[in-house]
């Protein structure tokens, strides 16, 4: 009795069927491409398509992290796209007008100034969404559509490239994995230690659940909302230097688009409830790997980029419908009913339990 508990507890936590969903979709390419599984270590880096996928998927990683903790909240984010665009772009800008701009101090005062600058609109949904009270979803959506634009005049409608070896290591450097895969991991595991070994992740669900009676508890609800906006802004600020990074250019128009649709997948597919409370920091970053794996298998099997968005909607909804709580008892039902054994006492037991409480009822009103 005792082995089964832990695997009750994972079937509930929520975190099986996004598994088995990266399982399924590793298992096709390995069908399609049998050396789609294979690594191989060369100058002492580490290649394969998993890691790619991994590389890949650092972004939108980052970013679903930070949209985590903000539907937590019971809020969302809509401008962590613009935020990447604008980090790109202010990085490059900064690097290409330096003194010097390919030495590390231009790449470490571009990526500086860049990130200070998202921290800063961080603080700018958090105005709106705790300070003032507007729906989140608006409220982000004004920096959401104003974002890019700013993108664009600080580029001044070109792609900015530039050549800098420090900012290209964010992106496309190696210490035997991807620095992009190392920091994201690292942003990980910082933000799990401050969530779930102190009690600010009881702070951030108790803020989702019921922000008034959080308030009247004594808890600074505003605060907290305000922090989580920061940090999903920093975290898109991440994302953006390591997208720019990566091609060595800032492109305001297509850097991080839809990335945000990606990331609130994400969020979603790990188990995390849009109607905020607790959540799945594992799930998250388990939808972010699906959303980048099946990206990858549509361009391997040949499918035609332009149809990614049908199978991601594809996916999506089959992870998340096996996640509700009425399909999954609607199944567990129906397994239980399938191979339950019949019981040929059950029938006469009920029909001897409706007949005794009305014998007696009869014997005393037949009596004078």
């Amino acid at each position: 009795m005792t082995s089964t508990r832990p695997l009750d507890r994972f079937r509930n936590s929520g975190l099986l069927w996004p598994l088995v969903a990266i399982v399924v979709l590793l298992a096709a390419n390995a069908v399609v491409r049998p050396s789609f599984l294979a690594l191989r270590f060369q100058d002492g880096h580490l290649y394969g398509s998993l890691i790619d996928i991994l590389k890949n998927g650092a972004p939108t990683m980052l970013i679903a992290l930070g949209m985590c903790l903000v539907i937590a909240t019971r809020g969302i984010d809509l401008s962590v796209g613009a935020v990447v665009a604008i980090s790109g772009a202010v990085t490059c800008s900064s690097i290409v007008g330096a003194a010097e701009p390919g030495s590390a101090g231009a790449a470490f005062v571009g990526m500086g100034t860049a990130l200070a600058l998202c921290a800063v609109l961080g603080l700018w949904n958090g105005f709106l969404v705790a300070g003032l009270g507007m729906q989140p979803i608006i409220a982000t959506l004004v920096l959401m559509t104003a974002g890019r634009g700013i993108a664009m005049l600080i580029t001044d409608g070109q792609i900015i490239t530039v050549r800098n070896p420090t900012f290209r290591t964010v992106g496309a450097g190696f210490l035997v994995l991807p620095v992009s895969i190392l920091i994201a991991v690292a942003v990980f595991v910082l933000v799990a230690l401050v969530t779930r070994r102190t009690a600010l992740g009881l702070l951030i669900e108790s803020v989702g659940i019921n922000p008034e009676a959080s308030r009247l508890a004594g808890l600074r609800a505003r605060t907290i909302r305000w922090t989580v906006y920061v940090f999903a802004a920093i975290c898109a600020g991440v994302a953006g230097l390591m997208i720019s990074s990566n091609v060595s250019a800032a492109d305001a128009n297509n850097a991080g688009l839809w990335i945000e649709m990606d990331a609130i997948l994400a969020v979603v597919i790990g188990g995390t409830s849009l109607a905020g409370g607790r959540y799945s920091l594992t799930g998250t970053l388990l939808g972010a790997l699906i959303i980048q794996t099946l990206t990858t298998t549509v361009y391997s099997m040949g499918i035609d980029p332009q149809i990614t968005l049908v199978f991601k909607a594809v996916v999506v909804i089959a992870v998340c419908l096996l996640q509700a709580p009425k399909v999954r008892a609607a199944l567990l039902g129906r397994t239980r009913r399938r191979h339950a054994p019949p019981d040929p006492e059950a029938e006469p037991t009920a029909r001897q339990g409706t007949q005794t409480p009305t014998e007696p009822l009869v014997e005393k009103v037949a009596q004078p």
